[in-house]
């Protein structure tokens, strides 16, 4: 089907030409096909290896970028993303995940930021064709806690993400949202609803609603441990920001 082919193509041509480009190409555009061939047939259930594949895959792609954004590859940002590996796709997943990483990174060295940052922005916008909302959101959520990792956030990296998020077709508010996710403040709690403190009872509520609905761990049911396990943090932390405003406002 043509959908997997396009992938495939999108994917080789991030990778770079030659061999591991058209394996790289050649396996994604058969996990799609795949994919769509099922859909296709009346099967809307996605099946959980092409799901968690892709994921991993377009995972790998983003993190690369954002972890050479501000010219350094720190130790706690590669942990951070072997655990992930470690944990969803075992020790063979790890070795792969972390060949596909070195592999980007030497792409990069020989790529202008210009042709780079034009292959990342095109590859955000094929994926928001090819994957769901809710898919794209843990990607976004699992790089911000990339970016939060070594303690120290920076313009650069928050100008980045937001570039991706909307790239991705996702506005860039949600990555103030997940940046905040966590914190013990009245206005961090604020952010990660993505509202101000003047904002009236009801667009609170509403705006938690929203929230709720949109980052449930029931929408990653097919990914793996690890992706289950972060959204459903990030759902607890969402609701304590909304907790932490109820209080301060006297809700119930």
């Amino acid at each position: 089907m043509a959908n997997g082919k396009w992938i495939g193509a999108l994917f080789g041509f991030i990778f770079g030409h030659g061999f591991f480009g058209a394996l790289s190409g050649f396996f994604i555009g058969s996990l799609f096909d795949n994919l769509f061939s099922s859909l296709s047939h009346g099967d809307s259930k996605r099946p959980e290896s092409v799901s968690s594949n892709s994921f991993l895959l377009s995972l790998m792609v983003l993190a690369a970028h954002v972890i050479q954004v501000d010219g350094r590859i720190m130790h706690s940002e590669m942990e951070l993303v072997r655990r992930f590996l470690r944990n969803n796709f075992g020790e063979t997943g790890l070795k792969d995940g972390e060949r596909m990483l070195l592999q980007l990174f030497e792409q990069r060295k020989h790529m202008s930021s210009e042709d780079w940052n034009e292959k990342i922005v095109r590859t955000c916008r094929q994926l928001s064709s090819a994957m769901s909302e809710e898919y794209r959101l843990q990607l976004l959520a699992f790089l911000c806690e990339l970016v939060k990792v070594d303690g120290n956030v920076s313009t650069l990296e928050i100008d980045t993400m937001k570039q991706l998020a909307v790239a991705m077709g996702l506005s860039a508010s949600v990555i103030d949202q997940f940046l905040n996710l966590g914190g013990n403040s009245l206005e961090e709690a604020y952010k990660v609803l993505g509202i101000t403190p003047n904002a009236s009872d009801d667009e609170v509520r509403k705006a938690y609603r929203k929230m709720a609905l949109q980052h449930h761990p029931d929408r990653v049911a097919t990914l793996g441990e690890d992706v289950q396990k972060a959204a459903q943090k990030k759902f607890q932390e969402i609701t304590e920001a909304k907790d932490r405003i109820f209080k301060a406002r006297g809700i119930s």
